[in-house]
């Protein structure tokens, strides 16, 4: 009786342990055959490869900023992706139809006209089915780009401010032309004077004088005058010069703008990537404790476990549950910061299409990257445009104090009715005239001596914002090459903890281990897979800020024809 009982607790055991073997062999939660789901909030699952390869060929070996992590591959991953392909295929994203109706865009394509904003700037939602969301449209980061693009209100605002100073330009542009001035004018009178001067002429002579008008008039007067600057000690140049470096000033705020939405955009879709990623590794995280509690709980009804292992698995489960309601409420804030900086109808949620891959590699080292930061960023170059403006502003403010020589033509017509000499009249005149500002009580001096200030405050501003190139150069590019080798070490760590966790599981099947060493190895195991999907996004992130650092990026020459 002895041996069938122990025969049968050996059976049990050897059946629990396969079992569990088999579970854990399926869901491969991240790793080097790594599965991307998109979990929406219908807690519906869309599932895409994704692969993260070690890295350590890349240090080597520099590849083209379009490589994936896939073309890193060694060898022996590649055999493992081979047996792992005999499995069957996950739905592409492409194909697969999204918890919202909507299907992703290809990428090939451009964003479609529907996630563009109402035209109405002023639009004010009045009612709740304006601000529901009706539907989520997955788009890719290149999307996103182009969405941003065209709807960003901070681009918009600089677009609005180049057409502004434009018109400033063409304003000042006009002192170069003559200035044409007519003035007409009818005038009906009846003057006591005129009738007195016919009463007296009435009582000396005895009767009106023929040619005598009489009191009442109508005249007509109308004048063209032309006024025309001759010159002006260079003051109209300089204004000209000085609006016109204020339109590169706002062309340059433009690139800058241009620059910052890109990583705003691209930050903002790695929070949704990183959001998604943590539903995936919570909801695997709920899965394996689920299981853990499963096992728990047929070891104590085998009688080779406890009521404290059931306990502590259920308190395991319960936590997992908790940390995957949170990662659905930051993966909804992540998608709603993306449509902020997109400006999207409100009743769009978007959704990232782009699998968790490497975004690319820096070729260039640290020295390179310095110079051509320097060469490139829009915020150097707008304060020699600043310190431009200052000098031409003194050339024309010292102008002020010179003379100022002018040409003036008028011509004229005068029409009165009322006597017999009336009818139209035609005149004309021209002249130079000389105006020239003696004393101003100082104040010229003093404009000048601000706008001398304000030259030298831009340069100051161009020193302290190269050191501060130059620093964000260096940071991001630190950043970089610290996540890439996380990234390999993650990888390592990710494939030690799932071996970790199915020793775990053996070993407490077998009663030989405990549910203290299950716990603790999917603590690891999760603990791990966020860790590799930091680092790979910490990588891009740092990648997205180099660019930013370096500026005008390819980004920059595809849209700048946009403006």
């Amino acid at each position: 009786m002895t041996r069938l009982r122990d025969w049968m607790v050996i059976s049990l055991t050897a059946a629990i342990a396969l079992n569990c073997v088999e579970v854990q062999a399926t869901p491969k939660a991240l790793g080097k055959d790594l599965t991307q789901k998109t979990v929406s909030e219908g807690d519906r699952v869309v599932s895409k490869q994704l692969t993260v390869e070690s890295l350590d060929s890349l240090e080597a070996d520099p590849v083209p900023p379009d490589s994936s992590a896939a073309d890193l591959a060694a060898p022996e991953v590649e055999s493992r992706q081979a047996q792992a392909s005999q499995e069957p295929d996950l739905p592409d994203v492409s194909d697969f139809l999204q918890p919202s109706g909507a299907t992703p865009i290809a990428p090939d394509e451009p964003a479609p006209a529907y996630l563009d904003p109402h035209p109405n700037f002023l639009r004010f939602p009045t009612r709740t089915e304006e601000v529901e969301i009706v539907g989520t449209q997955p788009i890719s980061l290149n999307q996103a780009l182009e969405l941003a693009v065209r709807n960003n209100l901070d681009l918009q605002q600089t677009r609005v401010n180049l057409e502004r100073s434009l018109a400033s330009l063409r304003e000042v542009q006009a002192d170069l032309f003559p200035s044409l001035n007519l003035s007409s004018n009818v005038t009906w009178s009846d003057s006591a004077n005129a009738r007195l001067s016919i009463r007296r002429q009435e009582e000396t002579l005895g009767e009106r004088s023929p040619i005598q008008t009489d009191p009442t008039s109508t005249t007509w007067n109308t004048e063209l005058r032309a006024n025309y600057t001759l010159f002006d000690f260079g003051g109209r140049s300089a204004q000209i010069a000085a609006a016109e470096a204020q339109v590169r000033n706002a062309e340059l705020q433009i690139e800058e703008q241009l620059e910052q939405v890109r990583l705003q955009v691209s930050e903002a879709y790695y929070d949704i990537q990183d959001a998604d990623m943590s539903v995936l590794i919570s909801r695997s995280a709920v899965e394996n404790a689920q299981q853990s509690l499963e096992d728990a709980q047929d070891l104590e009804e085998a009688g080779v476990g406890t009521r404290f292992d059931v306990l502590r698995a259920e308190v395991q489960l319960a936590n997992e549950e908790q940390a995957l309601n949170d990662a659905l409420a930051n993966q909804r804030v992540a998608r709603r910061r993306l449509a902020r900086v997109l400006n999207v109808p409100q009743s769009v949620d978007l959704a990232a299409a782009d699998p968790v891959d490497l975004a690319g590699v820096w070729e260039l080292d640290l020295e390179q990257t310095i110079i051509l930061a320097f060469r490139n960023r829009a915020e150097l170059q707008q304060q020699l445009v600043d310190r431009d403006i200052a000098q031409e502003q003194q050339r024309a403010v010292r102008s002020q104090g010179l003379p100022q020589f002018s040409l003036f033509g008028s011509a004229n017509l005068v029409s009165t009715s009322g006597d017999d000499v009336g009818g139209l009249t035609e005149g004309y005149s021209a002249g130079v005239q000389m105006q020239w500002n003696l004393f101003d009580g100082g104040a010229r001096a003093a404009q000048v001596r601000q706008l001398e200030l304000e030259e030298e405050s831009a340069e100051v501003r161009f020193s302290d914002a190269r050191n501060q190139v130059r620093v964000e150069v260096e940071e991001s590019y630190y950043q970089l090459n610290s996540s890439l080798q996380n990234v390999s070490r993650a990888t390592v760590a990710l494939e030690l903890a799932e071996e970790s966790l199915d020793l775990a599981r053996l070993r407490f099947s077998a009663g030989i281990g405990t549910q203290t060493d299950v716990i603790a190895a999917q603590d690891d195991l999760t603990e791990s897979q966020g860790n590799l999907v930091s680092a790979i996004l910490g990588y891009n992130r740092a990648l997205a800020q180099l660019q930013r650092a370096v500026s005008n990026y390819p980004f920059t020459d595809e849209i700048q024809g946009r403006f």
